[in-house]
């Protein structure tokens, strides 16, 4: 209805999602000196590192109740429509290139997670151009799926790096990574799998 009030916190949980996104990239590159004048100890490293975990578990939370309270809510809106797909976009790009800067050492990281932000621009460039000529891409459930699977891989890795600065049990780290590596690989293969159903789709309409 014209001029009714929406409820705002499906939006707010939306905006601390995209504020986190950039905040736990920025803790994680510090951690390994990425910020001018902070003098990274090894304690400061941990610190930071773990500090980037908690603040994406928080957002990925975020993702995950938003929509739940938008339906419940009935707040659904086309503010929010915007910002939803721009914050999961953050906070997935920004935990890879945050992933990149602690995990120097592991150049299998690379072609699963290239892949990931190779799909995530592309699809973003498929809905400008459609928007462009008036076609809307809907959401699919597939694509929401992705999302989700996502983070749950990239919260696994994150983890997995930063087994260290939780002082775990060293002899699970092994275990925890490799659970990590076939998460990302999930990942990658619903990610591109949604992609192509989106240009598909695009296709179609166009």
């Amino acid at each position: 209805m014209t001029g009714e009030q929406v409820n705002p916190i499906p939006n707010i949980l939306t905006m601390i999602r995209l504020v986190a996104g950039i905040v736990m990239f920025c803790l994680l590159a510090g951690s390994m000196g990425g910020i001018p004048f902070l003098n990274v100890t090894s304690e400061t490293l941990f610190a930071l590192q773990r500090w980037g975990f908690y603040t994406f578990v928080i957002a990925a939370f975020t993702d995950l109740f938003d929509g739940i309270l938008a339906r419940k809510l009935h707040a659904e809106s086309q503010w929010g429509a915007i910002l939803d797909p721009i914050a999961d976009k953050i906070l997935v790009c920004g935990t890879i290139l945050g992933l990149f800067t602690i995990n120097t050492g592991d150049p299998y990281f690379a072609l699963p997670a290239a892949f990931i932000l190779f799909r995530e621009f592309a699809v973003s460039a498929l809905r400008e151009a459609a928007a462009a000529k008036g076609v809307k891409v809907p959401v699919s459930f597939l694509g929401k799926a992705k999302t989700t699977i996502q983070l749950v891989a990239l919260g696994a890795m994150l983890l997995a790096q930063s087994w260290s600065a939780f002082d775990l049990p060293p002899e699970f780290a092994g275990g925890v990574f490799a659970l990590a590596y076939l998460l990302l690989l999930a990942a990658v293969i619903v990610s591109l799998w949604s992609g192509f159903a989106y240009f598909i789709a695009a296709r179609k309409a166009l």
